[in-house]
């Protein structure tokens, strides 16, 4: 939750300290001034201005906006006193960069306000300054409107971009909890039973060994076959571990775009029939490096999975209303395509991608061959 303090971000860069170097740009207007009155009001008003710019960055609280008021109070004199109106870019950067909605559009409303009225006046009493730098006028005017709302939205989308980014970890790690709970719940419904049965078994066998050999003997090869039983079941454990399901990646899928904010919309059976654990492992892999790339890349605000089993091979098309791409080249260089084709290859597999209002992927593995009966028998 963010607090009434923090309204800006940790860091802002050098931008900045940039702008400072457009402070001697007034002094330009001032030294125009024949007073010399005038000059050492003009300078001392830029150094306070300078001061209160750069206190308004390192303060915190009711201190930024009380330094943002007396550099929007030394911005209306300058432009008064010697057409100096550019010191409302700098104000209209600094309160883009502030964090708290509120503080936000109060800020961009008394400065827009004050700007518009300071050089409408100017105008009005028929300053020749603003005669002079008509088009420049303008542009400030116009910056004063939209630089604030632009960097504001800027950095609310970064926020934005970053709050998703922590939620993508976290159902990453809640992710990983469930498989580990799953496994333990596996592991000890396979083996628990067994295991203290093995248990039993020896005991007893231990206490027949002298008093009767024939019933320990057996015992004992019921412990064995009990031990090859659990073997099994152990293996096959670990083998379904290996691969990653379809209908899970489906469902993982769906938390990963619900958290992004995308629609999702999928059409077929998650569960394939006539597929091996390899290649639906391969297929599952492919799909979570579609909808990453989607995420990070398209824009866009709706994705769809459609499966589609066929005779011989399981047909899968990834489709997203976002931005499309260029070329397949240009796409695969920083967003896994290639490994997806490798992988793809490996089992015989393809894959194809075009552009059309968004992103269609279609991916392709093969079923799995069965013998006929007459072949099976031989």
């Amino acid at each position: 939750m963010q607090k009434w303090y923090q309204i800006f971000h940790r860091n802002t860069g050098l931008s900045p300290y940039v702008w400072v170097v457009f402070y001697i740009l007034p002094f330009y207007f001032i030294f125009r001034s024949t007073s010399t009155y005038q000059v050492v009001i003009g300078s001392i008003m830029i150094l306070v201005f300078f001061g209160c710019y750069v206190l308004s960055f390192i303060s915190k609280g009711w201190l930024v906006y009380f330094w943002t008021s007396v550099q929007i109070l030394i911005s209306v004199t300058m432009t008064l006193l010697f057409g100096y109106v550019y010191f409302s870019l700098f104000l209209a950067f600094f309160i883009g960069n502030i964090k708290n909605k509120a503080g936000f559009i109060t800020l961009y409303s008394i400065h827009l306000v004050t700007t518009v009225v300071t050089v409408n006046y100017g105008f009005v009493s028929k300053f020749p300054w603003f005669i002079t730098q008509l088009p420049f006028v303008l542009v400030s005017v116009v910056a004063v409107i939209l630089l604030p709302v632009t960097t504001y939205n800027r950095n609310r989308n970064d926020r934005l971009q970053v709050q998703l980014e922590d939620a993508n970890k976290k159902i990453s790690e809640l992710v990983k909890l469930e498989e580990r709970q799953r496994i333990a719940r596996d592991l000890h419904d396979t083996l628990g039973q067994k295991l203290s049965l093995i248990g039993l078994k020896s005991d007893l066998a231990g206490k027949l060994i002298t008093k009767n050999p024939a019933r320990a003997q057996a015992e004992i090869q019921d412990v064995r076959q009990t031990a090859r039983s659990a073997l099994k079941e152990v293996r096959e454990l670990v083998t379904q571990m290996r691969g990653t399901r379809l209908e899970d990646e489906i469902f993982r899928i769906s938390q990963i775009l619900k958290a992004a904010q995308i629609e999702f919309n999928l059409d077929g059976e998650p569960k394939p029939a006539n597929i091996s654990l390899m290649n639906e492992n391969v297929l599952s892999m492919c799909l979570k490096e579609a909808v990453t790339n989607i995420v990070k890349h398209s824009s866009a605000t709706a994705c769809s999975i459609h499966i589609e089993p066929g005779r011989t091979d399981l047909k899968v098309t990834v489709k997203d209303n976002g931005i499309g791409i260029q070329s397949e080249t240009a796409y695969c260089r920083g967003n896994g395509l290639r490994g997806m084709r490798e992988r793809l290859e490996f089992v015989n597999g393809s894959m194809e991608i075009r552009s059309d209002g968004g992103t269609i992927l279609v991916i392709r593995v093969p079923n799995v061959l069965k013998q006929p009966e007459k072949e099976a028998g031989i």
